[in-house]
């Protein structure tokens, strides 16, 4: 039976809490003051500490830094009259896994205690776990590493820490942010999170957040019943529920307007959605894993981005490193790719011809991964032969250089080339300022088509004509 302590001053409130969380089978003492709670704790073992923030002799902060500092295996959760966002994110930050603001009700309780239990148990035995393989590492066999077939498992420096870190957090229940630049593979590192976890047979529920306006967020993310609004002529899961019991990954979370942040964040901290028009609450289960290519922390100076929901997705963070980073990996990626694009067009090209491999090791890759996977696609339709020649590489990549003054005359426009009618010349500018854009956004998509005043579907088609112009 897990055990709980409260600390709070005014009677009543603790016996109330003592009797409810009893009956929810858990082993509760209180403590009227921050003192006694220390001697509660320096008697036994806690697995969670419910403490008032105002107390006569400190407050819940003090208290937070204590406990966190002498028994970090006890989980904190704070209880506040007052509904202050600043302090609520200071207590997260100094290690608190959550505050319940008064009124008190009983059902909110019992969800933040069950999951506070259930995160510090697996904190707890994934320290344990770190610990024994470092005391006991030859008699322990190393973990199995479930990957999905878009997950490659480099072997530079930057893919074997990211590989470490998708072990160690996945076992867990955190919520997970993932950073780094347009196209590294983010979704494939979710999934693969995901596999590697006790939710593994549960769903994978994936939400490209990138264009999702207000007026669609509710139904996107809770769904809504037939007749509850006009257009709505079926009813409709939302992805929360779609994820229910597994994982929901939120792509390009940092596009959330303001107001979609508002209704996010009060799921994510009440863990339970209503679909549009119906009465009925579903309680959710559910892991979330975001990922951004923005600085959230700057967005959040620049009131773009609430602090208090950054703060809720980042139990976790994995920055995904650049392709260029990641060495000859780059091989590893371009020979799995070349086998995707094999069984997707029929084909049977064996491998890529030396001037090719020299050109994708010294080739920057500013859309990383998928830019990769984009021109291996393109050169297996291409190619005639058994390997993929330079010819059949776009000529951004084939012409490219490490040396500024070769780089430069590879780029430079060739005056036999120059088109010769004011269409040709219009469509030239037109590719030259995308592909210009895409590379300045890091191929952010989204971003580039606010840029360039068009919507992102003008966008694709237009990055297909380029395609096949090249």
């Amino acid at each position: 039976m897990k055990k709980i302590l409260i600390v709070d001053d005014e009677i009543n409130t603790g016996v109330l809490l003592s009797k409810f969380l009893s009956r929810n089978s858990y082993e509760v003492t209180t403590a009227l003051s921050g003192s006694a709670a220390m001697d509660h704790l320096a008697a036994g073992a806690y697995d969670l500490v419910l403490c008032d923030y105002r107390l006569e002799d400190t407050d819940g902060r003090e208290m937070l830094i204590k406990i966190k500092e002498l028994y970090p295996k006890t989980g904190v959760i704070i209880i506040t009259g007052y509904s202050d966002i600043k302090l609520a994110v200071e207590l997260i930050k100094l290690g608190a896994y959550d505050y319940i603001t008064k009124p008190l009700y009983p059902d909110e309780i019992l969800n933040t205690v069950n999951k506070a239990i259930e995160t510090q148990i697996a904190l707890n035995d994934t320290k344990n776990k770190v610990v024994t393989s470092e005391v006991r590492q030859l008699e322990k066999p190393e973990i199995t590493f479930i990957k999905n077939e878009a997950f490659v498992v480099g072997q530079s420096g930057a893919s074997k820490e990211l590989t470490r870190q998708i072990k160690l957090v996945a076992p867990t229940s955190y919520s997970v942010i993932l950073t780094g630049e347009s196209g590294t593979g983010k979704e494939s590192v979710a999934k693969s999170i995901h596999l590697n976890s006790p939710r593994k047979d549960k769903p994978f529920v994936a939400m490209d957040c990138g264009s999702l306006t207000k007026e669609l967020a509710g139904s996107e993310f809770f769904g809504h019943e037939k007749g509850s609004f006009t257009g709505a002529l079926y009813t409709k899961i939302g992805h929360f529920e779609m994820a229910n019991g597994g994982t929901l990954f939120l792509d390009e979370v940092g596009n959330l307007s303001y107001d979609v942040q508002a209704i996010l964040l009060r799921t994510v901290q009440e863990r339970k959605v209503k679909r549009i028009g119906s009465t009925k609450e579903i309680n959710l289960d559910v892991r979330l894993i975001v990922a951004t290519n923005e600085n959230l922390q700057d967005a959040i100076q620049k009131g773009r981005f609430r602090e208090d929901l950054y703060h809720r997705f980042n139990e976790f963070s994995i920055h995904l490193p650049p392709l260029h980073d990641r060495g000859k990996d780059i091989l590893l990626f371009a020979e799995n790719f070349l086998g995707e694009a094999n069984r997707e067009l029929n084909r049977q090209i064996r491998g890529f011809s030396p001037e090719v491999i020299d050109c994708f090791l010294n080739y920057k890759w500013p859309g990383n991964v998928r830019e990769l996977k984009n021109v291996i696609r393109r050169a297996t339709l291409l190619t005639e032969g058994e390997e993929v020649q330079l010819k059949a590489l776009p000529l951004e990549i084939s012409t490219y250089s490490n040396t500024p003054a070769e780089s430069s005359r590879a780029h430079a426009p060739r005056s036999e080339e120059k088109p010769r009618d004011l269409k040709a010349a219009a469509l030239e500018a037109e590719y030259e300022t995308i592909l210009k854009l895409l590379k300045e956004v890091n191929f952010n998509k989204t971003k580039a088509a606010k840029l360039l005043n068009i919507d992102r579907k003008t966008l694709y088609n237009k990055m297909k004509a380029i395609s096949r112009k090249e």
